[in-house]
């Protein structure tokens, strides 16, 4: 971290969707920030107090104004991250996901036995998102203990907000034996202790770093590792993630297996909760919607490693239209990209294959499937709000009561792909232009709770 947590007041040209078709622009907007990284006050210039708190503040030596060119943005959300797989990112994506996972991913994962290895990665992964502007991280760790403390450690020595979850996974037949836990209740004590060592982490008082149970999925968990976790949540009162109905091969073998999909099962182990979030999600059924409606589970939307991995695109305007909650993930390293503007533009892409349709071969009337599109304003709300929804933290607005997590995008920086006319683009244009043209090179601040937060 590069300040201290002290109140502040901006000066800045807020862009944000609070909602899932609406765009707020408000032009020199002053965002007041306790001490505690809470958003106090939003003030327009036509607000009646507006120039007597901008005085204040310049007369406290609180003032901080955002130079032209500069917008304020809320910081960005990845709802699902593969942190030991960070050295694998963008390798062996031509493999289906089951040779990915055996040949490549498993024996990467089974390094962080090694704490110094681990601790070489996380430093890299960490600051590598936070300078990509992703300032809430949920992250699956390994199976091992030490590690999975080793990232807690350096989330929290960054300032980067993040959920840290010991990966469990059991069952002999879907692990192999130099990577797995020697049993259900190996795993269960040490995904236990896990959470009791994130929450008495040393400068841990306002639980920026918090723990997450990571059954890694049901594949490669037994019985006894999904129920005990589940009993594990409601003792706790725990995030839960869990990959859920990713693939062909992954939905069929639960299916086969249990007899049900992953979302009953998931639901029957007391597993889902408004505090769980399920990755990919690409074969839910109608039935499984209702589900998930029901018990308020949020859904990490990964389009770009769906495309790699799922061979189907997730009915992403249909979940919203059933008012599930959905925020978006980079996939690292199922996604080759650990940029979240990234997977704001393949969400609306994968939109738009999912309507019009991919197969020429066929009528342009049963290609696509009607109503599926999403825009800028959904894929730039999903990588904010709606992750702060899927996680029931008040995070993802810059707006009174929530956390001070915010970034600084200079659309003019040094090889920017952005260009701002004036005269010709409004508040809305600059907001699409980034959604679809930032990249890291236009972040130029990262706010987390408050704290300005450092930038390789």
């Amino acid at each position: 971290m590069t300040d201290k947590s002290t109140a502040k007041v901006f000066c800045a040209t807020v862009m944000q969707t609070p909602a899932p078709n609406e765009v707020e622009v408000i032009k020199d907007a002053l965002i007041n920030v306790g001490a505690d990284g809470v958003i106090i006050s939003v003030t327009e210039p036509t607000a009646a107090p507006y120039r007597e708190r901008m005085q204040a503040a310049r007369e406290a030596g609180q003032l901080s104004v955002l130079a032209a060119g500069k917008y304020l943005l809320p910081g960005l959300i990845d709802l699902h991250i593969h942190a030991p797989q960070w050295p694998q990112l963008g390798k062996a994506l031509h493999l289906p996901l089951y040779e990915w996972l055996e040949q490549e991913t498993f024996p990467l994962e089974a390094r962080y036995a090694d704490t110094a290895f681990a601790r070489t990665v996380y430093e890299s992964l960490v600051s590598n998102l936070i300078s990509n502007g992703t300032t809430t991280a949920v992250y699956f760790g390994s199976i091992h203990s030490e590690a999975n403390k080793v990232l807690a450690e350096t989330c929290l020595r960054h300032g980067q907000r993040a959920l840290v979850g010991k990966v469990a996974m059991d069952h002999p037949e879907q692990c192999p034996d130099y990577y797995c836990d020697p049993s259900a209740e190996t795993a269960i004590e040490q995904t236990a202790e896990l959470i009791t060592h994130v929450r008495a982490l040393s400068g841990n008082d306002r639980q920026l770093v918090r723990p997450i149970i990571t059954p890694r999925f049901i594949p490669s968990c037994s019985d006894a590792l999904l129920e005990g976790l589940g009993e594990l949540a409601a003792s706790t009162d725990c995030h839960i993630q869990t990959h859920c109905s990713e693939s062909d091969w992954e939905h069929n073998h639960v299916l086969a297996r249990l007899g049900k999909t992953d979302t009953t099962a998931l639901n029957d182990f007391g597993l889902l909760t408004r505090h769980t979030v399920l990755a990919h999600s690409n074969f839910i059924t109608r039935d499984d919607f209702d589900i998930i409606a029901e018990t308020r589970t949020g859904i990490a939307h990964c389009p770009l490693s769906n495309f790699h991995f799922a061979n189907s695109i997730f009915p992403l305007r249909a979940a919203l239209d059933k008012g599930l909650r959905v925020g978006l993930g980079t996939d690292i390293s199922g996604g080759p990209s650990a940029s979240m503007f990234d997977s704001c533009r393949y969400a609306i892409t994968a939109s738009l294959a999912l309507e019009d349709g991919v197969n020429p071969s066929l009528t342009p009337e049963v290609r696509g499937l009607r109503g599926s599109r999403i825009d800028f304003r959904h894929a730039f709300w999903l990588a904010t709000a709606g992750g702060g929804e899927v996680l029931d933290m008040p995070i993802g607005k810059i707006a009174p009561g929530f956390q001070f997590d915010a970034i600084s995008v200079d659309a003019g920086a040094d090889g920017s792909n952005i260009t701002v006319w004036d005269g010709i683009d409004n508040g809305i244009d600059i907001l699409q232009k980034i959604v679809f043209g930032a990249t890291r090179t236009n972040i130029s601040d990262v706010w987390i709770a408050g704290i300005k937060v450092g930038i390789h």
